[in-house]
């Protein structure tokens, strides 16, 4: 430890032993993750409002958020569409109406004419004047005052709300005088850091003092904020190295490279391998070469060959004596990865099997048995693979495709298919969304990472215009001429509801005016509620140039490789995020033609959208793309937190906090190799009990 002490430990101190915390309290806060009085410090603030100015009625505008100090002109009860108080308040320039929806008679009687309130809350029209909803409210006569500085908003949970959590805090920072909370990470880490020391960053997050640098407290740049940052990344870092480090205790089969099955296979392919994807594919061989358990994460832009890659992986695991499972997360995908894997394979002599949640209980049954009994070497399918009942004769290698689109769970799931009692499967996962240097050192600090960085040769850069949809007519214009110069093209319909009933009927609504307006034409249509057989024959329809117009929605984010579509145009574009909106795009472009990607949006436009579009007109390289898209949305919608398995950032932000992140990988080193014993302490402060060992299922 860094500092001891004879004071007793905050995390050894229960909640219950803060005033107002009663059982049925602590099992609320407990739904936060708050057990402790150190789980209350580290319950963080999210944002700040500034109280600290009075307004006046006469100068409030709806939207706004306001502090006024008023007198109370009436009080009623009135019982309309449902029962509430209604507060008349006034403050010499102008009345504005108190309404509260949830109150009892002990309310009512505070309200009387003549009593002096100090309101805070946001503004709203009302019915005949401006009102506030729930308000925040204090009596004059009781010492009400002017906030002297910000004030913190925490995340609640339901029967939890902001004044119960803003007196929690400030008793479990009173606690701060008497009680140890130990600094896990060695101050000689953090001299040149111009960062403060723990316990004062806790009291400057929960309660900025007078004169603090309100603009550094909002936008979470202060000092105190990038000191526990650095500390919640550092938490998770370790997290994951921990899962490599229990991983590397284990053995792995030792997978010999080079094999004559591997070799036949490349020979047959009708393309050469990029320099990109042999270097790629010998640091996956040199990984399943050691007998330690791989765990390497293939990154790679749309179209750049990773599932080659894998597939002669896959080779020499089977040539050696091993069973193959490639897991993907959609039913499309996996299909897809099943023609290509069957393509290159059963010529070899090696029949793919297929597993999938729509299979009919016979065929399941069946492509269960046989993969018990290792009658399949490679087995495709999607979160089917992990199922209980599923089991392998001797799985020696897991493929996962977009590992960002499973949870951490799930791909350990599929890891412990194979697991003996000292050995696991190798794993290589591989993912199209290019994933930021920062994601990449935080998110998957467990992973080894190789990139293609390289297309096939011939590849021609996708040009990318938007165009507003009062020019929808020019754009059906164009298809035809595209469609009668001999190109296919994909029109992808958008909705914000993640609806399929909703997606599947705005495209069909599509398809009939498009034909319409195109009546030689040859139209198709995929959306996610066709049964998979259907899909796959209108793809393949599409893929043989029997369709000339492909009407979909964004199920085609992943789907069937068409050289020949060489124009797309995509609805809506502004409702899409610059990933996916990246992953459509690589649908065309895959041929020797120019290719080009019309993004028809709605005006007009927010700047984020606007921000969106632009960049997508400016460059094809995923990796730029990926940053951007975590600099505007954040690392939680770029990675999908909640599938992944990892925790939310209390307090940090990867695209804020990227600049730390070398730091944070040197501090988890060395903590690692000189401070073992502070490593638990930190990730159970951050990431809790029940979450420390969330990758060892």
């Amino acid at each position: 430890m860094v500092a001891t002490t004879t004071r007793p430990a905050l995390d050894t101190v229960p909640i219950t032993k803060l005033k107002g915390v009663g059982a049925s309290v602590a099992e609320k806060l407990a739904g936060l993750g708050m057990h402790n009085v150190q789980d209350v410090l580290f319950h963080l603030p999210f944002r700040y409002q500034d109280r600290t100015q009075l307004a006046k009625i006469g100068s409030l505008r709806p939207g706004s958020e306001a502090v006024v100090s008023v007198e109370v002109v009436l009080a009623d009860v009135v019982f309309r569409k449902r029962r509430s108080l209604l507060v008349r308040v006034n403050d010499g320039t102008g009345s504005l109406m108190l309404r509260f929806f949830h109150f009892n008679q002990k309310q009512v009687q505070q309200f009387t004419p003549g009593t002096k309130l100090q309101c805070f809350g946001e503004v709203r029209r009302g019915p005949s004047m401006l009102e506030m909803v729930h308000p925040e409210y204090r009596i004059q006569s009781q010492g009400a005052a002017l906030e002297d500085t910000l004030t913190p908003f925490y995340p609640t949970t339901e029967g939890v709300q902001q004044p119960t959590l803003r007196k929690l805090s400030d008793q479990a920072l009173a606690y701060l005088d008497e009680h140890a909370l130990v600094d896990w990470i060695p101050p000689e880490q953090l001299q040149d850091s111009n960062m403060p020391d723990l316990v004062s960053a806790l009291k400057m997050v929960h309660r900025p003092t007078p004169g603090a640098d309100v603009s550094a407290l909002m936008s979470g740049m202060h000092p105190a904020h990038r000191r526990l940052a650095l500390e919640e990344l550092v938490a998770h870092r370790l997290g994951l190295r921990l899962l490599r480090v229990q991983a590397q205790r284990n053995q792995a089969p030792v997978i010999p490279a080079k094999a004559e099955l591997a070799e036949q296979l490349k020979n047959s392919l009708s393309f050469t391998l990029t320099g990109a994807q042999q270097r790629v594919l010998d640091e996956v061989l040199a990984n399943m070469e050691t007998g330690e358990p791989m765990l390497r994460l293939v990154q790679g832009d749309v179209g750049s060959g990773k599932t080659v890659v894998a597939a002669l992986a896959a080779a020499n695991a089977v040539a050696a004596g091993y069973q193959v499972a490639l897991m993907a997360p959609t039913e499309i995908l996996a299909e897809q990865h099943l023609l290509n894997f069957s393509d290159w394979f059963e010529s070899l002599g090696i029949s793919v099997g297929w597993l999938s949640g729509k299979l009919r209980v016979a065929q399941r049954r069946s492509a269960i048995e046989a993969v018990a009994m290792g009658q399949q070497r490679i087995v495709v399918g999607t979160h089917a693979l992990f199922q209980n009942d599923v089991e392998f004769e001797n799985l020696g290698l897991a493929i996962i495709d977009e590992q960002h689109r499973f949870g951490v769970h799930q791909r350990m799931a599929l890891r412990n298919k194979g697991a003996s009692e000292s050995s696991l499967p190798h794993q290589l996962i591989m993912t199209a969304t290019p994933i930021p240097r920062t994601l990449a050192m935080t998110a998957y600090a467990d992973l080894d990472c190789s990139i293609i960085d390289e297309l096939p040769p011939g590849r021609k850069p996708v040009n990318t215009i938007a165009m507003p949809a009062t020019r929808r007519g020019d754009v059906v214009a164009g298809v035809g001429k595209a469609i009668a110069s001999g190109q296919q093209v994909y029109w992808v319909c958008t909705l914000i509801e993640e609806s399929e009933s909703l997606q599947a009927e705005a495209a069909e609504d599509t398809i009939a005016t498009l034909a319409e307006l195109l009546p030689s034409c040859r139209i198709g249509l995929v959306h996610g509620r066709l049964k998979s057989r259907d899909k796959d024959a209108i793809m393949q329809q599409f893929k043989s140039q029997e369709l000339d117009l492909l009407v979909a929605t964004t199920v085609i984010e992943v789907g069937v490789d068409v050289p020949n579509a060489s124009l797309m145009v995509i609805e809506n574009a502004e409702r899409l995020g610059l990933s996916q909106l990246h992953q459509l795009r690589g649908r065309v472009g895959r041929g020797s033609a120019q290719s080009t990607c019309i993004l028809l949006y709605q005006a007009p436009l927010s700047q984020n959208a606007k921000e969106r579009i632009s960049i997508m007109r400016k460059t094809n390289d995923g990796f730029v793309i990926a940053q951007k898209d975590l600099d505007l949305r954040g690392a939680g919608e770029v990675l999908g937190t909640r599938q992944t398995g990892l925790a939310e950032f209390r307090i940090a932000e990867l695209g804020r906090d990227s600049d730390m992140l070398d730091t944070v990988s040197e501090i988890s080193d060395h903590l690692l190799s000189h401070s073992p014993e502070n490593v638990k302490g930190l990730i159970r402060r951050w990431i809790g009990e029940e979450r420390k060992d969330y990758g060892g299922v």
